[in-house]
């Protein structure tokens, strides 16, 4: 085992004692004055609608129903604020590219996320959340641009995998990894995951430790 190896098993252990701390929401923000002033370190989400944010947030707390899941897409309209024991803020930021959501409506979650990720000294990391089955769009793609030119630090998620065969795994896998080394402020791989069949979350876990660690 090498001592990279080691690292990230300490990491992985230590993200799993992480989100043993109790989780609760603290704060919604559907306006930038309605943001909330901060002091922990903050990890946030991001994705299409219905991309299984609010399910990968749960499955990495433990809790069924910390950040709230629906099937209809765009329902979340807000940035949701989650303390975790203290230690750190999960940030659920809106979803985008819901075709159905009113142009008044999705302008004005786009203002609100650049507000949120302009100057936000404590956001350490943007999980970007792309659904395995579809890979990356031309939305997404639109929002690896807004983090590059926002300087924000970027790192691609891929939810849903348990759907894919192992062949059509590996093939998204791949595509995304050369995809985001294209830009310059995402994070050199790519956490393959499943919020149902808890495929990937340990690792998600440890890496969000060693950011805040």
């Amino acid at each position: 085992m090498t001592e990279t190896d080691e690292g990230e098993l300490a990491d992985i252990e230590q993200g799993r004692k992480l989100f043993l701390r109790p989780c609760q929401f603290v704060a919604g923000a559907m306006t930038a004055d309605q943001l909330p002033d901060m002091q922990l370190p903050e990890i946030a989400f991001a994705g299409r609608s219905n991309v299984g944010k609010s399910s990968l947030i749960n499955a990495l707390t433990n809790q069924k129903s910390l950040a709230r899941t629906s099937q209809t897409p765009g329902r979340t309209r807000q940035l949701n604020f989650f303390d975790c024991g203290e230690r750190l803020c999960l940030v659920d930021l809106p979803g985008y590219g819901y075709a159905k959501a009113s142009k008044t409506d999705i302008k004005a979650w786009t203002g609100l996320t650049l507000d949120f990720l302009k100057g936000r000294a404590t956001l350490k990391r943007v999980m970007l959340l792309i659904d395995s089955r579809r890979g990356i769009g031309d939305k997404d793609r639109e929002i690896m641009s807004i983090f590059d030119k926002s300087a924000v630090s970027w790192a691609v998620v891929l939810t849903k995998i348990d759907k894919l065969s192992a062949t059509e795994k590996t093939a998204v896998t791949a595509n995304t990894l050369a995809e985001a080394a294209k830009h310059v402020a995402a994070w050199p791989g790519v956490f393959v995951t499943s919020a149902e069949k808890a495929v990937g979350i340990d690792e998600l876990r440890g890496h969000i430790f060693s950011l805040i660690d």
